[in-house]
């Protein structure tokens, strides 16, 4: 198998245009890839499945464990071709944890290669440096050992450079550059507050990064690649791969999921730790659809950009209606981020106007005009409740531009980074309802949430 990782020495480099190029150019050429984001991410994965039609798992330390990042990894790579990962923001990035006198790689992509022996490709952006570029990367390729940097790839970059200082940069660095990609406009990702566009945001996503694809195979030397990467060029493509039979495993509980424009912030591994537990999933819209499911035994309400579609969300009052009953009747719900203030009273839009929402909850949302509060957390409960047990801690992460007058204060978030703590959130028997977003792919959180459908 092919296993590579595309990784940078800071966000913006062009990652995930390179990362789904190369994804189209691999199943193309009959490799059968499948794909990884590394860290919390919700977006680039979103781009990955636009490409291969499968879903783009992410491999997280901090949230997962590093024994849930190999198994994660195991599974979803097996029967698999090729195994492409997408790094986050620069390889070496992580976690300083508050009180721990260590490096602050923890959960970064270095990490990640170091756990599944995976050699690493950096994508660099050239302009503005010819020969510097080769101590950029040199020092990239030797801050850490066993070295994982394997090759370079550069974006946005011309011909003429490459031709220029391609090799020089090899000889200087050593590390070889494998080839470029070219100033290209579909590789133009449109950006917002929470990062890219979402992948159904972009009408002709299919055709650019094809385009990508069919550019970068030109551009981009795949025998030096594939052998940078260890890997045999010739070696054969399993047929099949091995079906999960995870939603087979139903037991009569239904989840309501919201999944739609505004509603799409979930972890693939969420949804699967869901099913193995013994749920059945059924996917609904908040903004157009006019009601929850029928029989169903629980509600899940990821984040999204609810605050992109207050007016199509307001004015479905008969969803409104439909989950409002739903929550005050005692379903078992999770609302995170975006849902939870789905369940608030009002939503004030990207252009400034309040809607009115579901209003189970108190707290009008609000945009902020800044990043709120960022980053890797642990969340404890004061009293036991549908996800939660007293004291215990659980891993989490938030990242939101819209706050709101009522966060709650049923449980409490200690940021990992700095200590700091604050209260946040709604929980009972029946409710999880807060700003941080959860992982339920491991630690027993989706076994007690489907338990609760069950009962």
């Amino acid at each position: 198998m092919l296993k590579l990782m595309l990784t940078a020495i800071s966000s913006n480099s062009g990652k995930t245009a390179v990362t789904c190029g190369l994804l189209s150019l691999l199943k193309r050429k009959g490799w059968d890839p499948c794909a990884f984001k590394c860290g919390p991410d919700y977006i680039d994965p979103m781009f990955h499945r636009s490409v291969l039609g499968i879903s783009s798992n992410n491999l997280d330390v901090f949230l997962a464990g590093e024994d849930g990042v190999r198994e994660v990894f195991t599974r979803h790579s097996k029967g698999h071709g090729a195994a492409v990962m997408e790094g986050v923001m620069g390889f070496y990035d992580g976690v300083r944890r508050f009180g721990i006198e260590e490096a602050s790689e923890f959960a970064s992509a270095h990490h990640v290669a170091d756990l599944l022996d995976v050699p690493a490709v950096l994508v660099l952006r050239p302009k503005g440096a010819a020969l510097t570029m080769a101590a950029v990367i040199k020092g990239a390729a030797e801050f850490r050992a066993p070295k994982r940097i394997c090759g370079v790839i550069f974006n946005d970059c011309s011909e003429a450079y490459y031709n220029m200082y391609g090799q020089l940069i090899k000889q200087e660095s050593g590390v070889p550059v494998l080839g470029y990609v070219p100033h290209m406009e579909e590789a133009d990702f449109d950006s917002r507050h929470l990062g890219l566009m979402t992948a159904g945001e972009i009408e002709d996503l299919a055709e650019r990064i094809d385009r990508i694809g069919q550019k970068m195979e030109e551009t981009i030397d795949l025998e030096r690649l594939f052998e940078a990467a260890g890997a045999d060029a010739k070696a054969d493509i399993p047929d099949e791969r091995p079906c999960d039979e995870a939603a087979a495993k139903g037991s009569g509980v239904r989840i309501a999921v919201a999944k739609d424009e505004a509603f799409n912030f979930i972890y693939a591994e969420t949804l699967t730790a869901l099913e193995e537990a013994g749920a059945e999933i059924a996917f609904f819209s908040p903004v157009h659809d006019t009601a929850l499911p029928d029989d169903i035994d629980g509600l899940y309400l990821p984040g999204g950009y609810p605050e992109l579609y207050g007016r199509q969300l307001s004015e479905n009052k008969s969803m409104l209606a439909s989950v409002r009953e739903a929550v005050r009747g005692g379903l078992p719900t999770v609302a995170e981020c975006g849902g939870f203030l789905y369940l608030s009273a009002s939503l004030e839009d990207s252009e400034g106007k309040d809607w009115t929402m579901v209003g189970v909850l108190p707290g009008e949302g609000s945009n902020a005009g800044k990043l709120v509060r960022f980053g890797y957390g642990y969340i404890s409960g004061k009293h036991d409740s549908l996800l939660l047990r007293a004291g215990e801690q659980v891993p989490v992460h938030e990242f939101h531009y819209w706050d709101t007058t009522a966060d709650g204060s049923d449980m409490t978030l200690t940021k990992v980074s700095n200590g700091k703590q604050w209260t946040f959130g709604y929980a009972s028997d029946t409710l999880y309802a807060g700003f941080p977003h959860l992982y339920l792919g491991g630690g027993g959180l989706a076994e007690r949430f489907v338990s609760a459908c069950r009962k």
